[in-house]
């Protein structure tokens, strides 16, 4: 029947299960209208858009129409079919089943010159085949429902599109398959909800599309998915909008180890490796996901954004299982997001979200900065981040995160700063081999441009704290490494700071509580170093041997010499009592290096101090030995680097020798032949000097006791002269 049959108010629900006998029709008299059709001539041709309408029909037998020519459109306006219309090879001026119930569609290899549109709630039971057609205008199914659960719903296969597929509160229980799809504008999924549990609810492998990919939330309700969104090696020249969407995985046992061997991720939401996205990859405001988001060397030309976003792989229990005192077994067996190898011209925004699961961006890069402030990552006892030399162009801003596992960003390239103000890490993950911690921050070979930020909040001045290893080992950090207000490390035979071998203009480490484990600044390098006393308090010691720093960020006066005698302490005791030469040696040089002499000699008389009660702890049968000629030359020469005290001590022995002597009977003469007059103070400091001879000593003979005082003297000189001489030396090193 035509839309002009007049029906007296009648009309057809095509949804009936049992349609009234008065809308039967036979699908070959629609067929011989169809044949007969021939639009108004002349004038009314102009007038009349030439379409062809049937209304309110039950179609009964099939509706044959392959390979058919009809250079007009046609339409069903609230018809019943009882067999899939086959429209395959037509080529027809256009198409539209409006509020149609179908059994199915067969438009295989179909041409029109424009749209094709399932829509006004038109539902199909069955398989829509658009393979290989070529439509001139648009694909629009919006508001459509179709149904073929277990198998394809939509089949369309290299279908050409010159305009948009328009699918805005599409309802599909069963399987779109899409790929090498065409279209030269945007495909619109807005609130549509795409059903298929047992494995893909939207094939589009490789498909290219002109505009963007929309999968958000309409006026209606949000985009659903259940099952795997497959978009591998898709192109799409704007935006990749998930905004507001919720995306369920397909049953695990669904193909399971055939997508595990193929992907990695068998409980993946959405799997798009190759992907190229011209514009944004918006997956925020309220987007969800209970499984991986895999988007493996994909390429980004704007941002990917994520602010907001919940990915869970806990069955609920995370991310709040902390705020609810849940406790989640953790580590997650599947990924929360890969992006392996990916690659993002613009930023990576993050803030607020909520993700379960591991982080995984291995190879990834971002040109602009990235952002996580005030994000939650959960994968307890495992790797939340695995980051293996991500890069990013700008910053990368975590302040306010909480994160339950391990961040490990080992090599990774940070143009500007890492900022980790304010955050908190707990739950570090544990290697296979041992079960050992890992470290709560891994930041091993990282090069970062401007500063490395892990401080307490400038505005809440809430903590920075750490209960697992802080790993900076070979880090380079262009400016400032800041660990001020921290509050690092748990367990006293575990390394709280690990900072072998970094490289910092500014070291800053005033924590906030005594770092709890091992510190180690073996190899460091600083030009300026801020410290406190709670810092050289760390519970498990520090390691310092060849920490350089060129000075304090707070100088020492010269005449502070209490300040001194704190550090000496503080050096002391980081070290547990043990001696290791480099700190005071590294100490020692800052101050001379700042023109402080007197307090780098006492420094270094520290050092040698400590060395002999090392040396007397070794030799345990010499010790007593070893600690009074330590005690001898500490108060006598002050271990070389106290030239004067020699000089003193040579003199007080001049002033000792000459008057032992002259108390003493006149010795006497080596040579009778000689007539000289006694002189004890020539004869003590010809003794008493060395090398320089001044012909008296060899000229008398002494016995008893004043023998052994000679020999005194010449060992005294000796020793004492010696010193000076040291002394001097190092002086005219420095001065030159």
């Amino acid at each position: 029947m035509t839309a002009d049959d007049d029906r007296a108010g009648r009309w057809l629900d095509p949804f009936e299960s049992q349609p009234p006998e008065w809308a039967r029709v036979r699908a070959e008299d629609i067929v011989r209208q169809i044949f007969a059709f021939e639009p108004g001539a002349g004038r009314m041709r102009k007038l009349t858009p030439p379409v062809l309408r049937f209304t309110d029909s039950h179609v009964v037998g099939p509706l044959d129409l392959r390979a058919f020519e009809f250079p007009h459109l046609l339409e069903f306006v609230r018809c019943r079919f009882d067999t899939p219309p086959d429209i395959r090879q037509a080529k027809l001026g256009g198409c539209e089943f409006y509020e149609c119930w179908l059994p199915g569609l067969e438009g295989r290899n179909i041409y029109t010159d424009n749209d094709v549109r399932l829509i006004g709630g038109t539902r199909v039971y069955g398989k829509v085949d658009l393979t290989d057609g070529d439509v001139g205008g648009s694909l629009e199914i919006t508001g459509a429902s179709l149904n073929n659960p277990g198998g394809y719903a939509l089949h369309a296969d290299r279908l050409q599109i010159a305009g948009a597929l328009l699918g805005a509160n599409l309802e599909v229980n069963g399987r779109i398959r899409i790929p090498g799809l065409r279209t030269g504008g945007n495909v619109n999924l807005a609130g549509a909800w795409l059903k298929n549990p047992d494995g893909f609810s939207l094939d589009g492998n490789g498909v290219h599309i002109g505009g963007n990919l929309q999968c958000v939330s309409s006026t209606k309700r949000r985009f659903r998915s259940t099952g795997w969104l497959f978009l591998p090696s898709a192109r799409i020249e704007s935006d990749f909008s998930l905004r507001g969407a919720e995306l369920v995985p397909a049953a695990e046992e669904s193909g399971r180890d055939r997508v595990l061997e193929r992907f990695f991720d068998p409980r993946a939401t959405l799997i798009a490796d190759r992907i190229q996205v011209s514009g944004n990859m918006d997956m925020d405001q309220g987007f969800e996901s209970t499984g991986t988001v895999r988007m493996v060397n994909a390429r980004i030309g704007g941002s990917m954004r994520l602010t907001g976003a919940s990915i869970d792989m806990s069955e609920g229990s995370e991310p709040f299982a902390e705020l609810t005192g849940k406790k989640s077994p953790g580590p997650y067996e599947h990924r929360a997001l890969h992006l392996d190898g990916s690659q993002v011209d613009g930023g990576i925004d993050a803030r607020d979200a909520r993700i379960a699961g591991q982080i995984r961006v291995v190879d990834v890069s971002a040109r602009g900065s990235v952002v996580l402030d005030g994000a939650v990552l959960c994968n307890r006892n495992g790797d939340v981040v695995e980051g293996r030399r991500f890069t990013t162009g700008g910053n990368l801003d975590a302040r306010g995160l909480t994160v339950f596992g391990s961040m490990l960003l080992p090599e990774a390239d940070i143009g500007a700063n890492l900022d980790l103000r304010a955050s908190r890490f707990v739950d570090p993950g544990r290697y296979r081999r041992d079960r050992s911690r890992k470290p709560s921050v891994d930041l091993r070979s990282a090069r970062i441009g401007r500063d490395l930020v892990c401080a307490h909040g400038d505005r809440d001045n809430q903590a920075f704290s750490a209960h697992g290893e802080i790993r900076i080992r070979r880090a380079e950090v262009g400016r400032q490494t800041n660990f001020q207000g921290a509050e690092v490390g748990s367990s006293l035979n575990a390394t709280a700071i690990n900072a072998f071998g970094l490289i910092s203009q500014e070291l800053r480490l005033d924590v906030a509580v005594a770092p709890r484990g091992k510190v180690n600044l073996r190899h460091a390098r600083c030009a300026s170093l801020l410290d406190n006393e709670t810092f050289w308090d760390a519970t498990g010691h520090i390691e310092l041997d060849d920490f350089r720093y060129d000075a304090l960020a707070v100088p020492i006066e010269l005449d502070d010499d209490a300040q001194i005698r704190r550090r000496l302490r503080l050096l002391r005791k980081a070290m547990g009592g043990s001696y290791r030469p480099g700190p005071y040696d590294q100490f020692a040089t800052m101050l001379r290096a700042s023109g402080n002499e007197e307090h780098a000699s006492t420094v270094l008389i520290a050092k040698q101090r400590w060395r002999y009660v090392a040396l007397a702890e070794g030799y345990r049968v010499l010790g007593p030995v070893v600690r009074v000629w330590s005690w001898l030359q500490r108060y006598v020469v002050g271990y070389g680097y106290k030239p004067m005290r020699a000089l003193l001590s040579l003199a007080l022995l001049l002033v000792l020798g000459t008057v032992w002597f002259a108390v003493q009977p006149a010795p006497v003469e080596a040579n009778t032949d000689d007539h000289l007059v006694w002189n004890p103070f020539l004869f003590t400091i010809d003794h008493l000097v060395p090398i320089v001879d001044f012909g008296y000593k060899n000229r008398w003979h002494v016995s008893g006791s004043s023998q052994w005082v000679t020999a005194a003297l010449i060992a005294s000189g000796w020793i004492l002269a010696t010193t000076v001489a040291a002394g001097l030396t190092r002086m005219l090193r420095r001065s030159s």
